[in-house]
C-alpha cells in the first residue's frame, strides 16, 4: 500500500512510517516543513539501511494524496490538520492514532475534545474522508525497533467498512500483529481513554506494555 503520514517528524509518526516501509509499503513522511521530513527519511535510512528503502520525504500535501493517510500528529493539532486537508483527504482512508492526555504528576489523565474523541474531531474536521482509529496503545519506541518483532493486539474501529478493512489488512501486514474489528468509530472514545490507563500503568511499572486480546482470533 502507499500509505502518507501527517507528523512522520514525530516519535510516533517516525516509528510507524519506519515500521511500515520494513515491511514494503511505500510511505511518504509528510511533514508542513519538506526539508525536515527528508532530516527523518536520511536519519532513519542511517540508522535502517535498505529496510526502509521505500520511505521518501514530502509536503504533507503530497502525502495527503496517498493511498491510506494517517494523522500522527500532536492529539491538539488533529483535527485542524485535518481541516487544512479535508479536500484532499475526500474519499480516502484516513486513520487517527492520536490519544488526547495531559500528564498529571505520576500519571495520565484522559482528554476529550467536544466530539467525544479525537478520531470523532477528525471525521467532524473533515466529513468527507473515511476516518479509522487505530495504533492507540502501541508505544512509539515499540514501532520504532525494527531489531524487535511486535507482539501486539491492535483494535481498529471506523464507521465505513471498506476502510475499516483496510486498515485491518494493513495493521495485519505487520509481523506478530494481530488485528481486530472494533465497530464503529464512537468506539475510538474507549480506545482512546484506555490509553490514559495503559500508560499510567507502563509509567508506574517502569515497562511498556501494550494491550493483548485474549480468548479470539482475528
Amino acid at each position: 500500500m502507499e500509505i502518507g503520514i501527517f507528523g512522520a517528524t514525530g516519535p510516533a509518526g517516525r516509528g510507524l512510517a519506519a515500521r511500515l516501509a520494513a515491511v514494503g509499503h511505500d510511505v511518504v513522511v509528510g511533514s508542513r516543513d519538506p526539508e525536515r521530513a527528508k532530516g527523518i527519511v536520511e536519519e532513519l535510512r542511517k540508522r535502517w539501511g535498505d529496510r526502509v528503502a521505500t520511505l521518501r520525504a514530502a509536503h504533507n500535501e503530497e502525502a495527503a494524496a496517498c493511498e491510506i493517510v494517517v494523522i500522527a500528529v500532536a492529539w491538539e493539532a488533529a483535527a485542524d490538520t485535518a481541516a487544512a486537508h479535508a479536500e484532499a483527504l475526500a474519499g480516502k482512508t484516513v486513520v487517527s492514532m492520536a490519544n488526547g492526555l495531559e500528564k498529571i504528576r505520576n500519571e495520565f489523565r484522559a482528554v476529550m475534545p467536544d466530539e467525544g474523541s479525537v478520531a470523532l474531531a477528525v471525521q467532524a474536521a473533515a466529513p468527507a474522508a473515511h476516518v479509522t482509529a487505530a495504533f492507540h496503545h502501541v508505544p512509539a519506541a515499540v514501532f520504532a525497533d525494527l531489531d524487535s518483532e511486535m507482539e501486539d493486539d491492535i483494535t481498529v474501529v471506523g464507521d465505513d467498512d471498506g476502510a475499516r478493512a483496510t486498515v485491518i489488512e494493513l495493521v495485519s501486514s505487520i509481523p506478530g500483529v494481530r488485528a481486530f474489528d472494533g465497530g464503529s468509530l464512537n468506539n475510538s472514545v474507549g480506545l482512546e481513554a484506555f490509553a490514559a490507563v495503559l500508560l499510567t500503568a507502563n509509567l508506574r511499572h517502569h515497562g511498556r506494555g501494550s494491550v493483548a486480546l485474549r480468548g479470539i482470533e482475528p
